[in-house]
């Protein structure tokens, strides 16, 4: 290749970027002497960059790609384009995919560039050197106790987005080949994985395996992979995660015909304990008479005990490792498991209802869907409103408990700073109850909004090192979390609180009588609080049944909110997010394929008529408990040109001179009322302005919501 094909074929930007060289714009700290402020301009022109600083040996040299790659290696100029042109040849490999080969890539989410799949072998090897030359990379390894010798291990910097500054693992299919990749941040310790997952770490277990140890994470099994002894003995399995055992773990373990006992080195924290129950239960179902085992870690995981212990610790812990019997009693024999039945939507409200929770059937059911959406990877959060006493607090804490309890956190208040000193990951995978929201301060609301909408808190924060001497240091804190709050100013929060739906309590007269016909049959022992705490317990278990799994909404591109919505892209937004976590409820009876289940029009119909209510408050600019109250004053005037005085309405309607007054000056400010006469002795006389038709407003919205799905229905 001659000099004038490489420049051609060559970019500087390609080269800065396999140097892992960062860039901001067209300009980056150069690497031929100690910079910290960006000396050396990049100019894509001419294919070439120069250094501005006099402290460069090649200070206002304009320095080519090979040029570059010869003073960054200190090559001569022959070996120099010998380097230059494998760079093409690996580059156009890589990137240089023809449109008719780009079709066979696996689609990416938008954080991922596309990566070649019949190419992997060639890029993992590209990692692994790559982490060689990485003073970080290496640093990392070594503070986690991975030989990179011994282990499989590449890294990649900047040059795919989706693995940026991560080791990376290489997971594999059934013959041994790389089909996807794993990888774990050195920075911020984020697990990544490519999108459509498939294969497994460190592969499929050889089929004369007869003890299998199973770990909760990849680098776990890494670490146990370097011990020869465990080598020798054992195979070693990795899952992704306690809710990470996939179908082909499942397919893998089913294969081994000789296979006698599993040993579980899951994490010793709560979330550990219950991943070895699940996949215990999982594993039971295929091989009913499997011995399985556990081992009791003396630190968090297998790899920090690796830090902490001669490498030795682990013959001895699997030693005195215990049957699951003796720890796990709930994973007995499969005769004694109940087996969680398959619930419809409709059968899931049921059994909300028989918990304890009186009508609103719609809100409840809504609430149950927003709250069981924390362990997904887009969350709901759902704020309910309502007067004093209008039973708010009551409802959001009632459906809370029928979430596992072990994943719900629980707030009557939270201060000004409180959220910032949550470990980085301690709220990832929780359902958060506030139970006032309006008793938050401004400071604290903040702190809230940022998990809500970014997911993430981030501060600066000070510590001392190991010699006493005090640093700044960057906290963050997750926020992958679903959250139910209860309000009396709905309108405040959301403008304020991206991605949560505002409801409001039913405070009508109906609700009112079955909320006491209720009351009045639990003191009369005509209650049953068993099948209350059965109810509850058959949710939470169908809760913690369901797996992982994206969701595909085929229909998503044909579903239209009608015009008329108050802040239409947000409340579409929502409207797909509710329809992707019905899809995700109704797993077990979806299409399931290649880790995805697909929407059905049964999802879309639930979802519309779930979230109708919520449509129609984005529709109106009175809030929940204002439209009620008006909506009620309508109907005791029952004529536009009647004229009111509030005591008479406060009596007739049983609501507290508060929340009277509350009432009248928001329709007031809104021009729906206006005072026409009277004096503060006998009270000011009011009357109407504005007499709006809010039910056939319904009726015309929920008429087109019907229409385009009765659409949908015939073009199937």
């Amino acid at each position: 290749m001659t000099i004038e094909e490489i420049k051609q074929n060559l970019s500087i930007q390609q080269v800065l970027e396999h140097y892992q060289i960062p860039r901001k714009k067209n300009s980056c700290c150069c690497p031929f002497h100690e910079d910290k402020t960006p000396s050396m301009q990049i100019f894509p022109d001419s294919n070439s960059v120069r250094c501005y600083s006099g402290n460069c040996e090649y200070s206002n040299k304009v320095i080519d790609v090979i040029d570059f790659i010869m003073y960054k290696e200190n090559l001569s100029k022959h070996e120099a384009l010998k380097k230059a042109s494998s760079l093409v040849g690996i580059i156009s490999k890589i990137e240089g995919i023809s449109q008719k080969e780009s079709k066979s890539l696996t689609t990416r989410t938008k954080e991922y560039q596309a990566l070649p799949m019949y190419r992997l072998e060639e890029v993992f090897y590209k990692m692994k050197s790559n982490l060689k030359q990485s003073k970080q990379a290496r640093e990392y390894s070594e503070q986690r106790v991975l030989e990179i010798e011994k282990v499989d291990i590449g890294y990649n910097g900047r040059t795919y987005k989706g693995l940026i500054n991560c080791l990376v693992f290489p997971l594999k299919d059934q013959q041994g080949k790389i089909v996807s990749f794993y990888g774990r941040s050195i920075k911020d310790k984020g697990h990544y994985y490519l999108k459509d997952r498939s294969g497994l770490y460190p592969s499929y277990p050889k089929s004369e395996t007869k003890i299998l140890i199973l770990t909760e994470s990849v680098i776990d099994a890494a670490s146990l992979l370097q011990l020869e002894e465990i080598q020798s003995k054992y195979a070693v399995l990795a899952c992704y995660g306690v809710n990470g055992f996939i179908e082909e773990h499942r397919g893998a373990i089913q294969g081994l015909k000789q296979l006698e006992e599993i040993i579980f080195m899951f994490d010793t924290d709560q979330s550990g304990e219950k991943g070895i129950e699940q996949v215990g239960r999982k594993i039971l179902e295929i091989k009913k008479d499997l011995k399985m085992t556990k081992v009791e870690l003396p630190s968090k995981d297998v790899n920090e005990v690796l830090q902490l212990h001669e490498k030795d610790i682990f013959t001895e812990l699997i030693e005195k490792r215990t049957k699951l019997e003796e720890s796990a009693p709930i994973l007995l024999s499969t005769e004694k498991q109940e087996k969680t039945e398959l619930l419809s939507l409709s059968e899931l409200n049921t059994l909300i209802g028989q918990s304890g929770i009186i009508g609103e059937e719609n809100t409840r059911l809504l609430l149950f869907i927003i709250a069981s959406s924390y362990k997904t990877p887009s969350p709901l959060h759902g704020i309910v409103q309502g007067s004093s006493g209008s039973g708010k607090t009551h409802l959001i804490s009632k459906i809370a408990e029928l979430m596992p309890p072990e994943d719900v956190l629980k707030f009557t208040r939270i201060t000004e700073s409180s959220l910032y000193n949550w470990g980085e990951w301690d709220l990832v995978g929780k359902l958060i109850v506030i139970e006032d929201l309006d008793g938050l301060k401004e400071e604290a609301l903040y702190s809230l909004r940022e998990l809500i909408s970014n997911q993430q808190l981030s501060s600066s924060v000070s510590i001392k090192d190991k010699k006493g001497n005090i640093k700044s240091t960057q906290k963050k804190v997750r926020g992958q979390f679903s959250s139910l709050s209860a309000t009396t100013k709905g309108d405040i929060y959301e403008d304020n609180i991206s991605r949560s739906f505002i409801l409001a309590v039913d405070e009508s007269i109906s609700q009112s009588k079955k909320i006491i016909e209720y009351q009045n049959k639990r003191y009369a022992g005509e209650v049953s609080k068993e099948q209350e705490l059965i109810s509850k317990k058959q949710l939470q278990d169908y809760l913690r049944s369901l797996q992982q799994v994206e969701v595909i909404n085929p229909y998503a591109t044909k579903l239209e909110l009608p015009q008329e919505v108050h802040k239409i892209r947000r409340l579409n937004e929502m409207y797909q997010s509710i329809i992707r976590q019905i899809t995700y409820l109704n797993q077990r009876n979806r299409t399931y394929k290649e880790g995805k289940i697909y929407t059905e029009i049964e999802d879309l119909e639930q979802a519309t008529e779930i979230l109708f209510d919520s449509i129609i408050l984005k529709i109106d600019e009175l809030d929940g408990s204002l439209r009620q109250f008006y909506e009620r004053l309508k109907k005791y005037l029952k004529s536009k040109d009647k004229e009111f005085y509030l005591r008479e309405v406060r009596h007739a309607m049983n609501i507290s001179k508060t929340q009277m007054f509350r009432y009248i000056q928001s329709l007031k400010e809104l021009d729906y009322i206006k005072p026409i006469g009277g004096h503060e002795r006998v009270g000011i006389k009011y009357k109407i302005l504005y007499w709006d038709d809010y039910q056939k407003l319904r009726n015309r919205i929920k008429e087109q919501l019907e229409k385009q799905i009765e659409k949908l229905k015939t073009e199937q």
